[in-house]
C-alpha cells in the first residue's frame, strides 16, 4: 500500500526545505539571528538592531522575522533541521522546554571565561527567567512584572480619588472600585485575559501555584489557588466587573481597555506603547496585594545559542549575543517604547509616558516597599500546559461551569504533563552528567 503524506506533513516538509535552502543562502560569517514581530512598529525596532549589529560588529546582520504566534513552531522545524540562526529569542516560559531538550547549550563556560561580559547587570528577575537546572540557557533583553493600568479619565468623570501610584490596593479596596465603576451602565472595573498568564499573578499574590516547586504534584485543588480562581472568574461571573465576552479570538484585555469604559486593566507594561493610542489620560499602579502580597508574574525573554553551533560560529554566536543584549542595543528597544530592558544600565531608556512608569524599575529592583514580583514558574512542556489551560478555563469565565468543575476538569491532564515534566528533568540530567 502507497503511503500518503497528510497535508500538515507536506507543509511540514515545504517549509522545513525552504529553511534549508535559506541557510545555505547565508553568507559565511553572517550574524544571523531569529526574533518574533507582529507589527511593523517592531519590526523597525528589530531594523534598528540589525543596523546597530552590522556598525559594532563590523558583520553582515540577518534577522529572521516571524509573527509571534508561528515563531516557536518555526523554531522547533529549524532546530530538528539544524537551519536554525546562530542566536535565536526565546520568551522565557519556552527556555525550560528547549534546555530540557538539549536544543539549546548552556551558556556558563562562555560567560565565565570573558571577563567584558557581567551577569550582575541584568536583573535578578530575568537571571532567574533564563536558567534552567542550574545553568544558564539565555540573557535577557527585557523584564517586567504585570502591573495596572488606569484610567484617569475615568476616575476624573466620577469624582473618585486615584489609588496610590505607589502602594498596591487590597483585593478588597480594587473589587470595590472595580464594582463602583461597573454599577453605571456600558462602564466596568476591570479587564484581564481568561488565560493562565493573566491568572497566575492573583494565583502568586495569594501565595499559591499552578503546581510545587519540584513539578511533582498540581496545587490547582489546594485552598489558596481554589480562593484565587474564585475570586477573578467572581468577578467576571457574578460581579458583572468586565465586560461580556463575546468572542475569545477577537476580544482582548487591551482593546477592551482602549475602547474608554474600563477602570483597570490588568496586563504588563510592554503595552505602554500600545496603550499610548488611547484617548484618554491613563497611567500604570502596581498589581493589588493578595494573602502573600503584590508579587505578580514577572515575565521576561532573551537570546539563547542552539547546541548545534559550534566551533568559530560558536564564537561569533556569542558575540553576536553579547551584542544583541549590550546597553546600547537594549536602550534601542526601551526608546522605541517595546519594554522594560532586561539591564540596570539600560533602564533610564524606557521612559513616560506614562508618568509612573518608573515604578517597573523600581518593583524590579525591590525599591517599592510592598511592589514586588514573582518570576514565572513553569515546566520543561508548559506549552502543552497552557493549551490546557486555554481550553478549558474561558469555560469558567463564561459561567459554562464552576470553578470546582474546571479544576476537577483539568487536574487529571495536567497531573500527566507533570509527569512527563519529571521524565524531561530526569533525561536532562543524564544528559548533564
Amino acid at each position: 500500500m502507497p503511503h500518503h503524506l497528510a497535508r500538515r506533513d507536506v507543509l511540514k516538509i515545504a517549509l522545513g526545505t525552504a529553511l534549508l535552502s535559506a541557510c545555505s543562502a547565508a553568507p559565511d560569517n553572517a550574524a544571523t539571528w531569529s526574533m518574533w514581530s507582529n507589527s511593523a512598529t517592531e519590526a523597525k525596532v528589530w531594523e534598528d538592531f540589525s543596523a546597530y549589529v552590522e556598525k559594532t560588529m563590523g558583520v553582515e546582520s540577518i534577522p529572521t522575522l516571524t509573527p509571534a504566534s508561528a515563531y516557536p513552531t518555526k523554531l522547533d522545524l529549524q532546530l530538528v533541521s539544524q537551519t536554525a540562526s546562530i542566536v535565536t529569542a526565546l520568551n522565557g516560559w519556552l527556555i525550560p522546554t528547549y534546555a530540557a531538550r538539549g536544543a539549546h547549550q548552556p551558556l556558563d563556560e562562555l560567560i565565565a571565561n570573558d571577563s567584558s561580559f557581567h551577569l550582575d547587570d541584568f536583573y535578578p528577575d530575568i537571571r532567574a527567567i533564563s536558567s534552567f537546572d542550574g545553568r544558564t540557557y539565555a540573557i535577557g533583553f527585557d523584564v517586567a512584572p504585570t502591573v495596572l493600568f488606569v484610567n484617569k479619565t475615568m476616575f476624573a468623570q466620577r469624582g473618585i480619588p486615584l489609588p496610590s501610584p505607589t502602594v498596591p490596593m487590597t483585593w478588597a479596596q480594587f473589587r470595590e472600585l472595580a464594582l463602583e465603576f461597573s454599577s453605571k451602565p456600558g462602564q466596568y472595573g476591570f479587564t484581564c485575559a481568561p488565560m493562565i498568564d493573566d491568572l497566575i499573578s492573583w494565583i502568586y499574590c495569594a501565595g499559591g501555584n499552578v503546581m510545587t516547586s519540584d513539578g511533582s504534584a498540581s496545587l490547582l485543588d489546594s485552598p489558596e489557588t481554589k480562593e484565587v480562581i474564585d475570586f477573578v472568574v467572581g468577578l467576571f461571573v457574578r460581579d458583572k466587573a468586565t465586560p461580556p465576552i463575546k468572542n475569545l479570538v477577537t476580544e482582548n484585555a487591551l482593546a477592551n481597555f482602549l475602547d474608554g469604559n474600563v477602570a483597570f486593566m490588568h496586563n504588563g507594561p510592554w503595552q505602554a506603547i500600545n496603550a499610548r493610542k488611547a484617548k484618554f489620560d491613563w497611567d500604570i499602579i502596581p498589581f493589588p496585594a493578595g494573602a502573600a502580597g503584590s508579587k505578580p508574574r514577572v515575565s521576561g525573554s532573551g537570546f539563547a545559542i542552539p547546541s548545534s553551533v559550534q566551533g568559530r560560529d560558536r564564537e561569533l554566536a556569542w558575540t553576536l549575543l553579547k551584542t544583541l543584549t549590550s546597553t546600547d542595543a537594549l536602550t534601542i528597544y526601551a526608546k522605541a517604547g517595546r519594554n522594560n530592558p532586561s539591564r540596570f544600565s539600560a533602564g533610564s531608556a524606557f521612559q513616560p509616558p506614562p508618568a509612573n512608569l518608573g515604578i517597573v524599575q523600581q518593583i524590579l529592583a525591590g525599591k517599592l516597599p510592598g511592589a514586588g514580583g514573582h518570576p514565572y514558574e513553569v515546566t520543561s512542556n508548559w506549552n502543552e500546559i497552557r493549551l490546557l489551560m486555554q481550553q478549558e478555563l474561558p469555560r469558567a469565565f463564561l459561567g459554562q461551569r464552576s470553578v470546582d468543575e474546571t479544576i476537577a476538569a483539568i487536574t487529571p491532564r495536567l497531573e500527566v504533563f507533570l509527569t512527563q515534566h519529571r521524565e524531561n528533568m530526569r533525561n536532562a540530567q543524564k544528559r548533564k552528567r
